[in-house]
């Protein structure tokens, strides 16, 4: 039977697994999906193993994206861009295919809530890896404008500067920030210590979709303070998690999975209110 794995630190958590099952009960797809947890230092020898002993696929966690993207042997372009590696599929020449399916699965989860992103004005909060795997996939569609805001002014500016050939992309500090926003997506783990990004409540306005990256069994502490001060449309990273593994899932098996009915047994699962 083919073997897939998450590998991360900590990774007990992860709900891959789970998903990944019932994509391959959903799909008739005979495989198994398992869990690695290999100290920091020692990623590379486990992931090596792990091909060496008859491995088809893995995803990849925190904290080892970046360095999974120096370890295989070829990379998708959007992967390329993103400078970071969440999937990595043995191909049948026997290469280490590496690819980042992050970005793919925030935008099919905002479609599927119904967001329009072409001529949408994005703020996009935080400039760390999970921003960067988001602005490729974002600029495709054709934002009117994007704008990247973080606490290191200086690091939304590099990346701006180094997306700006895909679309209109600029950074502001927090400060700037002025007009109306269409969409705020908060790609900071921030919710995860029940903080909030310095945004002024000004922005927020009843039109506005929020997105969180993070999740949660109730409404992270950036979900909750947007409802707050008035927006309607709130969504978190769950429905992220679901579409950027059926993005991976596609990778491995060629046939695409359905997401909803996953999203919902996850929910369950999650005791999501």
């Amino acid at each position: 039977m083919d073997r897939y794995l998450v590998f991360g630190h900590p990774v007990r958590h992860s709900k891959s697994p789970f998903i990944h099952t019932l994509f391959a009960r959903q799909t008739q797809q005979e495989l198994e999906y398992g869990l690695a947890e290999p100290a920091v230092d020692e990623f590379a020898q486990a992931l090596c193993t792990f091909f060496d002993q008859g491995g088809k696929g893995c995803n990849i966690t925190v904290p080892f994206k970046e360095q999974a993207f120096t370890l295989v042997d070829r990379l998708s372009p959007r992967a390329k861009r993103a400078g970071a590696v969440n999937t990595i599929k043995l191909t049948d020449d026997g290469v280490l295919l590496g690819d980042n399916t992050d970005g793919a699965g925030l935008v099919a989860d905002l479609k599927s809530h119904g967001v329009t992103l072409a001529d949408s004005r994005i703020l996009l909060l935080g400039a760390g890896g999970a921003a960067r795997g988001a602005l490729a996939p974002l600029l495709a569609e054709l934002p009117s404008e994007l704008v990247i805001a973080n606490r290191t002014h200086t690091k939304a500016q590099q990346l701006a500067a180094e997306f700006c050939d895909l679309g209109p992309v600029t950074a502001q500090t927090y400060e700037q920030l002025a007009g109306l926003f269409d969409l705020v997506i908060n790609s900071t783990s921030a919710s995860l210590q029940g903080e909030l990004p310095p945004l002024a409540p000004a922005l927020i306005h009843t039109d506005i979709a929020i997105y969180d990256m993070m999740y949660g069994a109730s409404d992270t502490a950036f979900i909750s303070w947007a409802k707050q001060h008035g927006a309607r449309q709130t969504m978190d990273g769950l429905g992220m998690l679901v579409e950027q593994a059926a993005e991976a899932f596609t990778v491995w098996r060629g046939i695409r999975p359905g997401t909803k009915q996953v999203l919902r047994e996850l929910k369950r699962n999650l005791g999501v209110i």
